[in-house]
């Protein structure tokens, strides 16, 4: 069985224009560059000095794209050993500091976690239910002042109770959007 390489170009900061190579064959799906832009120019004002997860990370594209724009770190999560082969890879590649490449089932790591994320990236394989299972497990790993991106195929999926939608785009056949949740602590 062949694999099938894949390359995305860094759209912007420090390593902008520098390639990732992923592993398109493993079913694969990078983010595309024009749903990257979208969703960090809304990012923009709370990318700098965060703390990210790129949970389902695949290429790893969100989480150094993050980085490149001034992210503080980045954890990223995947099951598959050879993407965390190619992220560890590519962020030794690029220097990269202040990260973890964390080889591991999504939900796993958010039950078992003890960290708290400002910016989290939602993009598990569409066909599966884990984007609802990981919504409902997120609360307990997010900061209060908190973004959430997901994307996905099909239908807009319904957030859970205290997330609110912030932005949402179409590209094609894929779904993308910002979102926020909400503690309770924060309501009085």
């Amino acid at each position: 069985m062949t694999r099938e390489a894949g390359k995305l170009r860094v759209i912007g900061g420090q390593w902008r224009s520098r390639l990732i190579e992923f592993d398109a064959g493993d079913g694969v799906r990078a983010t595309p560059d024009r749903v990257r832009q979208t969703t960090f120019d809304w990012l923009a004002p709370v990318i700098e000095g965060a703390r990210c997860l790129d949970l389902f990370a695949g290429s790893g594209a969100m989480g150094i794209e993050a980085l490149s724009r001034g992210a503080a770190h980045c954890t990223f999560v995947e099951q598959g050993a050879r993407q965390c082969a190619r992220v560890k890879n590519a962020l030794q590649a690029l220097k990269a500091q202040h990260t973890d490449v964390v080889p591991m089932d999504a939900v796993y790591f958010l039950q078992q976690t003890w960290h708290r994320f400002h910016v989290v990236f939602l993009d598990p394989p569409f066909e599966s239910d884990l984007l609802s299972r990981a919504l409902l497990e997120l609360p307990k790993v997010l900061h209060p002042h908190n973004r959430v991106f997901l994307e996905w195929g099909g239908e807009r999926p319904e957030l859970p109770e205290r997330f609110e939608w912030l932005r949402e785009k179409q590209a094609g056949q894929v779904g993308y959007g910002l979102a926020s949740y909400r503690h309770p602590a924060a309501d009085g």
